[in-house]
């Protein structure tokens, strides 16, 4: 009997840790900029040509402008859209390809719906080959 009631009680503060967690998260996660601004999309081809996309939008996060744009395609999953392909350039799985979001050379670490845009911001999508 003690040892149900540590499992039970075990449970509840994990979901109660998760819970927290979650609304933390809602919080804090960070949020796009409101109102009309300017973006540039670079896109790096598998041969390493660039082809480079202005864009002007109402739009507060990257994914929702590569969508509008049709510049992307993908999947959704669990963390967002999953890129497959950009600019009509498909990435090889069995090349182990994939497409990288940076912002400004540095490596953007969420997904293009949760990675927020101000005016003036310059995104790179580039070809990776390799996990």
């Amino acid at each position: 009997m003690k040892e149900k009631k540590g499992i039970i009680i075990a449970a509840v503060l994990l979901l109660l840790v998760c819970a927290g967690a979650a609304i933390l998260y809602g919080k804090f996660r960070p949020s796009g900029e409101a109102g009309s601004k300017n973006v540039t999309v670079v896109v790096v081809h598998g041969d390493q040509s660039e082809q480079t996309f202005e864009y002007h939008t109402d739009a507060a996060y990257l994914g929702e402008v590569l969508e509008a744009e049709q510049l992307v395609e993908g999947e959704m999953g669990p963390y967002g859209l999953f890129i497959t392909a950009v600019d009509g350039e498909k990435a090889d799985d069995t090349k182990q390809q994939w497409w990288c979001i940076t912002k400004g050379g540095e490596t953007v670490n969420t997904s293009a719906e949760q990675t927020p845009i101000a005016d003036g911001d310059r995104f790179e999508l580039t070809m990776k080959e390799g996990y």
